[in-house]
């Protein structure tokens, strides 16, 4: 939630990482154990705690500039922010595809 594009898509990517890392951690544990009822419960309320996350680091402070009336720097701001996590998207792809990852 910062004005500076970077640090918004890098903590996106560092949250995106931190989720995995965590899912990946509790499939290995439960193993082959079947879903629940509370599996469904679980996925939905990450799902919102992510778009939540989301939305605090992509559009908060485009939103203040906003109504702030700086309706050109909000969407500078904005676009600047989506397109180095864009970059460090096709990084990984590519990262990934290469066989480096």
């Amino acid at each position: 939630m910062t004005k500076n594009p970077i640090i918004n898509a890098l903590s996106a990517s560092v949250y995106i990482a931190l989720v995995v890392g965590v899912m990946s951690f509790i499939s290995r544990t439960l193993g082959s154990k079947p879903d629940s009822a509370l599996a469904p419960i679980v996925f939905l309320s990450l799902l919102t705690l992510s778009v939540t996350v989301m939305v605090c680091l992509f559009f908060y402070q485009p939103l203040q500039l906003f109504i702030e009336g700086k309706k050109k720097e909000a969407v500078n701001l904005f676009v600047k922010t989506v397109g180095v996590f864009a970059v460090f998207t096709v990084v990984v792809l590519i990262l990934l595809f290469s066989g480096l990852i």
